[in-house]
């Protein structure tokens, strides 16, 4: 499991600004760094994936799942997520 406990989760500004382009959406990202293993990403940062039920289309093609991969650093004080990756399958 990850290891933020209760620590507060806050998206930098060009997280947020990824969610919609990619097609996240907050609880998402905050439910994957709650419940996922986390592991080493670049530049020293933490990542983990968490796959949700899709059955939808995404830029034209119909997928069954979503996975949100959140890039995130852990504070002492919060988990600030600097970017969010989404993948369909």
């Amino acid at each position: 499991m990850g290891s933020g406990g209760e620590k507060p989760i806050r998206m930098s500004g060009h997280a947020e600004g990824q969610l919609a382009y990619r097609g996240a959406v907050r609880h998402e990202v905050v439910e994957a760094i709650r419940t996922m293993p986390w592991g080493p990403a670049e530049l020293g940062r933490l990542d983990c994936r968490k796959a949700y039920p899709f059955h939808a289309v995404w830029n034209g093609v119909q997928y069954s799942t979503k996975q949100v991969r959140p890039i995130f650093v852990d504070e002492p004080e919060e988990i600030v997520v600097v970017t969010v990756y989404v993948y369909y399958f």
